[in-house]
């Protein structure tokens, strides 16, 4: 059952993930959307897809939310739980929404 204040963009975002759809995943970051992996800095459409081809999609990945930390209309924290070829282990993931798309997805130390 998920989580009653994890907005919907982020259940369907994981789920796009774990079902290894990379199409459907980019479609929720605008052209100029960013993903920050652990200080590494991945802008724009083309360099998460590079990013999401080795580290998230590519890699088999499953991404388990674990616990929502904190949730407003503009940012959502949550830990997650992430297993697949390349890395295995949690993490936080920070989320800034804007208009209903992902503006930035952060992954940090949880």
């Amino acid at each position: 059952m998920a989580d009653p204040t994890l907005p919907t963009v982020i259940e369907s975002l994981r789920q796009a993930i774990n079902r290894g759809d990379t199409e459907a995943f980019l479609a929720f970051f605008p052209d100029d959307g960013l993903v920050e992996d652990w200080g590494r800095r991945f802008s724009g459409h083309a360099a998460i897809r590079g990013w999401s081809d080795k580290e998230l999609i590519g890699a088999k990945g499953t991404l388990t939310i674990a616990k929502v930390l904190s949730a407003s209309p503009q940012t959502v924290e949550v830990v997650a739980d992430w297993k697949s070829s390349f890395f295995s282990g949690a993490s936080k993931f920070t989320f800034t929404l804007e208009g209903g798309k992902v503006r930035e997805l952060r992954i940090s130390e949880s």
